[in-house]
């Protein structure tokens, strides 16, 4: 083997996980918005997971990376340990699909069909057809296959580079003795956890291991222990992403190094103690590309297949290994917002949504104890509500920033849409959390000033205050869920709350004129009245923006859009409308 061979196998190594990077960027991205609903919809089922992690990581191409997304997951709070230890088994099982595309380079057959249909014929024609779409089609659908068919061909390229770089190898006595010294199985293992390590993908070096294959000097017994151990060293890449993080995440980085150690193990001491007795014949025969592509599925699938039972116990013993210390509260009270998640953007907007949702139950559990404590000021009631603000200020920022960082990655027309739209939902939440504390506070001004409401004015603040509740109730749910149905409730709601607190405020000022009430106290109430109008308009936007992107609205306009809907836009609206006066106007009317 010369000098040149070793530029060429460089380069073609180079070439192949390019393209396998670039393939995986692009079956992503095509992908995005479909592996954020998947994982919406996980479920503690392990079979589920299993299927989850595998169909994941058949798209990313690594293991690893799904492992690193499920560590994620677990460390912002998202995705318990039960739940991602099913994923990272089925990572092992989608990990392999690479291997089994590279096995389609031992194609063969003498007639012409046969020889285009070979990796190393119509490769070359799918990397220039993709580069014609990804370099000059503008449609971002379009640019994401012509991605996908870029990197598949340059993994085949650089596959077909690497394989006769090697050729030189099936007669060097050095190359020989170093893979028949590998059927050593310690050395075997250690060597392909040493290459996994280094390139950071057990596909990868599963790859490199098949283009090896054609020297035909890599045996049966040689290349076992190398695949086992390439399974291990793909554990390397989790444990590294799980430094820094929380206890949780770091459990779930353990499980994976566990899962593929005790496989490992295991099919070491049942094919080494078969050999011992039945004296396999082919031991020393050399190992073909698809051989080592179904030695490399059979042993993640029975892996996997025997670890399914035992989930809980895998659980136990990464606790065991990473204990909790005494005292220790294990619940995440703030979500972190974990930038390893940020390399899959769609899984990443998904963790910032979530935020933005815990932003939002807390803004409205501090309304939801706004109007009691203006009567009771009581201490601690009110010390639980500035926590609660506290938060909501701190995801405020980190969210804006968390998001801020996703727009550097290269993202989809949709992904780069709902950036935006979160961005604008955070601004709203934390206006109707100062809002609530708006509220909150007058009951200390209330109380330094030993100041009260008419009886008649708790009376109507009561209704109303029901009627906001339902406006956050069902806005909160509208967002949950990007349900526009549920958004198209919030609209008609938001206008009764309107002419009640129009109302309200219209009978305040003639009690005022009356004497019935303290002008101090009466300033207050108007106050309150103002704030709760506010709260109600922004549950309003909200769900404007909710109707108005399911209805792909484009320079969008919140009053406008509103304004649209009374005239047509969304069915039912006039019965709604109809429907909540008869619910919290006239009652009030009626007072």
């Amino acid at each position: 083997m010369t000098v040149f061979d070793v530029i060429n196998l460089a380069g073609g190594i180079a070439l192949f996980l390019y393209g396998m990077s670039i393939m995986g960027s692009g079956l992503e991205k095509i992908a995005g918005g479909k592996m954020e609903s998947i994982l919406q919809k996980l479920t503690a089922s392990t079979i589920r997971a299993v299927l989850l992690g595998a169909l994941i990581t058949g798209i990313i191409q690594s293991s690893a990376g799904t492992t690193v997304i499920v560590i994620g997951l677990v460390n912002s709070g998202i995705m318990q340990l039960s739940q991602g230890i099913g994923i990272i088994m089925g990572a092992n099982i989608g990990t392999t699909v690479t291997g089994q595309l590279i096995r389609l380079s031992e194609m063969s057959g003498g007639s012409t069909w046969m020889e285009f249909c070979k990796p190393d014929t119509f490769a070359p024609l799918v990397a220039f057809a993709g580069a014609i779409l990804y370099v000059f089609i503008k449609a971002p659908k379009k640019r994401n296959i012509g991605q996908i068919m870029m990197g598949f061909g340059l993994l085949f390229t650089g596959m077909g580079i690497m394989t006769s770089s090697v050729e030189p190898l099936r007669d060097s006595p050095l190359f020989i003795q170093l893979f028949t010294s590998l059927q050593n199985p310690i050395l075997g293992v250690l060597a392909g956890m040493l290459v996994t390590i280094a390139i950071q993908s057990s596909s990868a070096s599963v790859g490199i291991l098949q283009a090896l294959s054609s020297t035909g000097v890599v045996t049966w017994g040689s290349a076992i222990p190398i695949i086992l151990g390439q399974n291990i060293g793909t554990c390397s890449t989790p444990l590294i992403a799980s430094v820094g993080a929380s206890k949780a995440a770091k459990r779930s980085a353990v499980v994976h190094l566990y899962f593929n150690v005790i496989g490992s193990l295991v099919f070491l001491v049942v094919i080494y103690g078969l050999k011992a007795l039945f004296q396999f014949t082919w031991w020393d025969e050399p190992i073909g590309m698809g051989d080592i592509a179904n030695f490399h599925t059979l042993f993640n699938v029975v892996v996997t297949v025997m670890f399914i039972p035992f989930v809980r116990l895998l659980a136990k013993l990464a606790e065991m290994t990473i204990p909790d210390s005494a005292g220790e509260k294990t619940e995440v009270e703030i979500p972190v917002l974990d930038e390893r998640l940020i390399t899959s953007p769609a899984v990443a907007i998904q963790q910032a949504k979530s935020a933005v949702e815990t932003m939002a139950r807390n803004a409205q559990l501090n309304y939801a104890a706004a109007i009691p404590v203006l009567y009771s000021h009581d201490s601690e009631t009110l010390n639980l509500i500035h926590q609660r603000e506290n938060i909501i200020d701190q995801l405020e920022v980190a969210i804006s920033n968390y998001l801020v960082k996703i727009t550097d990655k290269e993202l989809s027309e949709n992904e780069s849409h709902a950036v935006s739209e979160l961005l604008n939902f955070i601004v709203e939440y934390e206006r109707i959390g100062d809002y609530a504390i708006n509220v909150c506070e007058r009951s200390g001004e209330m109380f330094d000033k030993e100041l009260s409401f008419t009886d008649k004015a708790k009376a109507e603040l009561a209704v109303v205050d029901k009627a906001l509740q339902e406006i956050q109730d069902i806005t909160l749910r509208a967002f949950e869920q990007s349900d526009a149905t549920v958004a198209e409730q919030v609209e008609p709601l938001e206008e009764t709350i309107d002419l009640m607190i129009e109302t309200m405020r219209s009978r305040h000022i003639q009690r005022l004129k009356t004497g019935e009430c303290q002008i101090d106290g009466g300033t207050i109430y108007l106050e309150i009245l103002t704030n709760l109008e506010r709260i109600s308009d922004h549950c309003s936007n909200i769900a404007a923006r909710i109707v108005g992107s399911e209805a792909d609205v484009g320079n969008f306009d919140a009053h406008a859009f509103r304004r649209n809907m009374h005239d047509g836009f969304v069915p039912n609206f006039n019965e709604m409308l109809a429907k909540y006066k008869e619910k919290y106007y006239e009652p009030l009317c009626e007072m």
